[in-house]
Parts: C-alpha cells; sequence; structure tokens
C-alpha cells in the first residue's frame, strides 16, 4: 500500500500553506528573467528546502529550432525629471523595467521617452509586465495613471543591464522511486514579482517535493525542473532525450495560490492514465474543477506534448491564464495569494498522486461466478446491518466483475460510483484474500513502448 495513503489534515494544510506563503515572499522582490543571477538567487532559495541539482547551459547552445539566448542581468534602472525627482525605480518594483531591456543611459524628451513607455489604459493603477526577449529593446513599464501624469520635460533615462555570453540556469531534483519510471513535476521559475504566476506554482511544486522525499515508500520515482518558461523546458527535453521514456506521468503546476475553479489541462495524447486521474479528482474535490482540451497554446505542456515526444504532461491551475484582470500585473501581488488557497492545491495533488500511485489494475482470480466472500470474513452477516459495510460489500464486487485485467480502480470508481479509497481498501482486502492479483499492463510512452508490471 502506498504510504500516501493519508490525506493532509486541515490545520496541516493551513500550516503548509502559510510555510508558502512565507517562500513567496522570500522570492517576489527578486528581479527574475529568462536567465541571469536572479533565476540563481531563487533556485538558491529553493535549494534551501529541497537539494536542487542546479544546471548551466552556455548561450550560444543550439537546442531543436533555438539557441540559448545571452545571459541578462541588472543593476540599476531609473527615470528622473530634469529637478532629479525619481519618476521611477526598479528598486521599487521589478516590474517597472521591460524585461530584457538592453542598456541605456541618457537624456529624453518626452516625445523621444514614450516609444519606450508600456502601461496599460484599461487597467490604470497597476504595472504591467512587458518582456522583449529575443529582439532588442529597452522600456519601463509604469501604471497608466503615472504615464498620463508625466509633464513634458526632459528625462535622464538610466537602464543599467547586461546582455552578454552567459549561460540558462535550472534546477532539478529528482526522488527515487521502487519503479524508474518517473512523475516528471515542472513549474516555470522566471517571472519576477508575480505572486500567483507563477511564484504560487514553484512553492507548491517545492513544498510536494519535501513531503513526497520524507515517505517511506514511493512506486513512482518523482523528477521536478524548476527552469524558464517555453526555453527552459525545450532546453531540457533537448539535454534530456535519452531518458524522456521513463516518463509515465507529467504535470505543468502554475496558478495554484489564488481563489478560482481548479482547471486541469489535458495532455495531447488524450487517454493517458493522468488525464483519467484528475478528471476524477476534480470531479469529486469539493466544488468540483473544469477540464480543457489540449491546445497547443499555454504553458510548457506544449513543449512536453510536442508531436515528437507526445509526452503524456498535462497542467493543473486554479482559473486560467490571462482570465483574471491581475494576470501579469502588479495586482498580482503577495495579497492576492492565501495559505489556504495554496495548502489546498498541494492536498489536492497529493490526493490526485494517490491515486497515481495506487491505480492498479486487477485480475479476478476467481471468475467463475461470485466467490463466497462471508466465509472468507468479507461479507456482512447480516444483510442491511451497516451502511458501510454494505458500500464495502458493493466495493468488492464491482472490483470482482470488473476486474478482467482491462480496467483500472479509477475507472471502477468512476462507473460504480464509490468512492476512490474505498475502492482501493476493497481491492486490498481481495488480494489479501488470493481472490485479486495485479494485471500486466502496455504502457505505451511517446513513440516507445515498455511492459510495466504492477
Amino acid at each position: 500500500m502506498s504510504h500516501l495513503a493519508n490525506n493532509l489534515s486541515k490545520s496541516l494544510q493551513n500550516s503548509l500553506g502559510a510555510e508558502m506563503v512565507s517562500f513567496v515572499a522570500e522570492l517576489f522582490p527578486i528581479c527574475r528573467s529568462i536567465t541571469g543571477d536572479g533565476v540563481r538567487k531563487s533556485l538558491e532559495i529553493i535549494r534551501k528546502h529541497i537539494p536542487l541539482l542546479i544546471h548551466e547551459v552556455p548561450s550560444g547552445t543550439q537546442v531543436f529550432d533555438w539557441v540559448v539566448p545571452q545571459e541578462w542581468n541588472i543593476k540599476e534602472a531609473y527615470i528622473k525629471d530634469s529637478q532629479g525627482n525619481t519618476i521611477l525605480d526598479v528598486r521599487n518594483h521589478s516590474l517597472h523595467i521591460l524585461n530584457y531591456s538592453s542598456p541605456v543611459k541618457g537624456k529624453f524628451k518626452l516625445s523621444e521617452l514614450k516609444d519606450h513607455l508600456f502601461s496599460d489604459p484599461e487597467k490604470p493603477e497597476v504595472i504591467p509586465y512587458r518582456t522583449s526577449y529575443y529582439q532588442e529593446n529597452w522600456g519601463f513599464c509604469m501604471t497608466h495613471k503615472q504615464y498620463e501624469a508625466l509633464e513634458d520635460d526632459t528625462y535622464e533615462v538610466c537602464i543599467d543591464t547586461t546582455l552578454a555570453p552567459g549561460y540558462l540556469t535550472y534546477g532539478e531534483f529528482y526522488i527515487p522511486g521502487e519503479s524508474q519510471e518517473e512523475v516528471l513535476i515542472s513549474a516555470h521559475n522566471c517571472h519576477p514579482s508575480l505572486a500567483n504566476d507563477n511564484l504560487s506554482g514553484v512553492a507548491v511544486a517545492t513544498f510536494l517535493a519535501k513531503y513526497l522525499v520524507d515517505l517511506p515508500y514511493r512506486k513512482f520515482s518523482y523528477r521536478f525542473v524548476f527552469g524558464p518558461a517555453t526555453i527552459g523546458a525545450i532546453t531540457w527535453l533537448s539535454l534530456n532525450q535519452d531518458q524522456l521514456d521513463r516518463i509515465r506521468h507529467g504535470l505543468i503546476l502554475s496558478l495554484l495560490g489564488a481563489p478560482g475553479t481548479y482547471v486541469y489541462k489535458n495532455s495531447r495524447r488524450e487517454n493517458t492514465e493522468i488525464n483519467e486521474v484528475f478528471q476524477y479528482v476534480l470531479n469529486q474535490w469539493k466544488n468540483s474543477g473544469e477540464i480543457d482540451d489540449f491546445i497547443p497554446y499555454g504553458y510548457d505542456e506544449r513543449q512536453y506534448c510536442s508531436p515528437g515526444f507526445n509526452l503524456p504532461v498535462g497542467s493543473l491551475s486554479k482559473g486560467r491564464w490571462g482570465e483574471f484582470p491581475e494576470y501579469h500585473t502588479s495586482a498580482d501581488n503577495l495579497d492576492f495569494i492565501s495559505a489556504e488557497e495554496l495548502g489546498d492545491s498541494l492536498a489536492l495533488l497529493i490526493e490526485a498522486l494517490f491515486l497515481l500511485e495506487t491505480n492498479e489494475t486487477y485480475e479476478n482470480l476467481n471468475p467463475h461466478c461470485e466467490p463466497q466472500l462471508g466465509k472468507r470474513g468479507l461479507f456482512e452477516s447480516i444483510s442491511g446491518s451497516n451502511m458501510n459495510q454494505k458500500h464495502f460489500s458493493m466495493a468488492l464486487l464491482w472490483i470482482l466483475n470488473s476486474s478482467d485485467g482491462s480496467k483500472s480502480l479509477v475507472e471502477i470508481a468512476k462507473q460504480s460510483g464509490l468512492p476512490y479509497r474505498l475502492v482501493h481498501e476493497a481491492a486490498n482486502a481481495l488480494v489479501a484474500h488470493n481472490l485479486l492479483r495485479p494485471a500486466i499492463v502496455q504502457h505505451s510512452i511517446g513513440e516507445l513502448t515498455s511492459n510495466y508490471t504492477f
């Protein structure tokens, strides 16, 4: 039996949620990007919790159709008016800089400066998040109220950044299990000062790893990857092509710290176990959740699910990117996330992993009519005497009738309407009485196939 069996208590959820809020608060001020010292500093903070292996991939490295870019670092960036008054300073908020901005120093008339100022007229109170990773540019982001308040003046501009040969840095943590087959958990860590997108995903992934590493038993091995969005996943895939056949399940974590409905986005391969498990879990979890079909846009699932790999990788979030007003703005701050939401997301993932670890497919060893359960102490002695026993008895009968090597426990729970944990308990009882045995199931991984015996 998996040691993931126990649910998190509400008090433990809240306690871990509070720890995650503090963790996010430590990461929040850092000016991160897809490369640079901000990423390294962030990975070192994660490393306080789990022993990450840090990888440095040189600029110029060819990764499929992409090239690892030059490394970007920032020392300071500000705008001052002609009287020396500071209009804007990146030290006050890391979203103020156009991320990956080229260096510039000089004086500019307002008409010249405006071409390099970014604001959102529809959200005049917040700073937008803007990037220019692959097209050289410089600039600042500000609230639209700030933008409109600028006077016709000559402004001193300083952007002290470097774009030079360096490295793309990502972190990786591997937790061995009984099987070499892996569950891949990925979270992007490149966004500066955005609490929900995606420091919440980084926090939940980190604390999920802490939870898993302390377990005395794991059926699967687990691999956690913390890297920049898009180019990070592409780089990791390029460098690990010889190990991808081990990935049995995969999940992208994002937007898990704020209120909202859970959304699971299916992997490109529709008939995968991880899709089935999350469809079931979200249907059972509190106010339920929503399932989105795969589309080739979004987070890094689109890289893992590209046709050359077609890995069984879905994504989990609360709400959808771009569909809440705080998205990619300074309103996605520490007040937007909560210990309750982070703790609930962690608890949901632990429940889902329990299903993945225990979702066996069985073979009935007594398939010719029902076995006599009463003489084995498995059936209620007086019909209708105990509702819990009645449900357990129904679980026994469903499993025996369905276990022809073609249906998993999740499928049986879904068909019967019985709770998964009850079905799992009943299956263990039948195995203990030699009425059931694990079946041999063939699992397709990408374009490769391997046999895995439960």
